[in-house]
């Protein structure tokens, strides 16, 4: 793995909290299978912030976003998306509140017996029960997105396995929603296929500003984001050393531990903290 340098430090500072708030907040969340797992978690998400999860294997970093979602209840605290509480929420009233997030699923999620524009569109098919003149120049605009506008008429079998991930951020952006939802998007890809699915997710950041909490094991993948920007006249992901980025990336780090969150902060604290669990999880 490449030694990891500290961007500069004007380009990740701590952004203000928005005027307009929070997209979710998780107010001291605890849940327990056999054995705890999440042990009195707290953080919130800023509206137009991304917030990076990482953590070793079973630490709860999906069962977050299944809590987000409203999957699972927690055993105790509150969990509050876009305004809603969803802790306390029947499953039917939690339809409306998914409508406004989306999900990027680990390993794509793809229904194999529907096209790519069925795939796409799914989510609007279940509203009209067919794939309109509007909906499909929608899918083709979410396609176009992620650059695979031709393979609207295909199957998931026909597609490579960065291009299923590809379709399933399609599939996730194609309601513009308020907050996206990543599990994994790289895993099981190799480097550059990987690196074109985060140049995808950076877009999405810099051109949208959608408020998006991604879960990822790779480290390269997080400080990819955290010190590149998309640059919209060049259509590309490029450094932020290049003179020309923005004042603020707005992408944040979350690291768990023991049920825990150990550390919150931007890209430059995170390679300046001494803390040895913190320093030998990046090593």
């Amino acid at each position: 793995m490449p030694i990891l340098t500290p961007p500069q430090e004007s380009l990740v500072s701590s952004p203000p909290p928005p005027a307009d708030g929070y997209v979710m907040r998780f107010e001291d969340v605890a849940i327990a299978f056999e054995h705890p797992v999440l042990e009195g978690i707290s953080f919130h998400l800023p509206r137009g912030e991304t917030k990076i999860l990482m953590g070793v294997a079973g630490t709860g970093k999906t069962l977050i976003l299944k809590l987000a979602l409203g999957l699972l209840k927690p055993d105790s605290g509150h969990i509050n998306v876009l305004d809603q509480d969803v802790t306390a929420m029947p499953e039917q009233a939690l339809f409306s509140v998914r409508r406004n997030i989306g999900m990027v699923f680990q390993e794509s999620a793809l229904f194999d017996s529907l096209t790519v524009e069925e795939n796409v569109a799914y989510r609007l098919i279940e509203e009209t029960g067919r794939v309109t003149e509007e909906i499909h120049a929608r899918v083709l605009e979410a396609l176009r997105f992620v650059e695979l506008e031709h393979t609207v008429d295909l199957s998931p079998g026909e597609l490579s396995g960065g291009m299923r991930r590809r379709v399933a951020i399609a599939r996730a952006i194609i309601t513009q929603p308020e907050v996206l939802l990543y599990d994994s998007p790289t895993g099981g890809l190799d480097p550059v296929t990987s690196n074109t699915i985060i140049e995808l997710i950076v877009k999405q950041r810099d051109v949208y500003h959608t408020s998006s909490l991604m879960v990822t094991n790779r480290l390269q993948d997080a400080f990819t984001m955290a010190s590149h920007y998309f640059d919209r006249q060049q259509n590309k992901m490029v450094p932020v050393n290049d003179g020309s980025a923005p004042g603020d990336l707005h992408t944040k780090f979350l690291i768990l531990r023991d049920g825990k969150i150990t550390f919150e902060g931007t890209a430059t604290e995170l390679l300046r903290c001494t803390d040895p669990y913190i320093r030998e999880y990046l090593s």
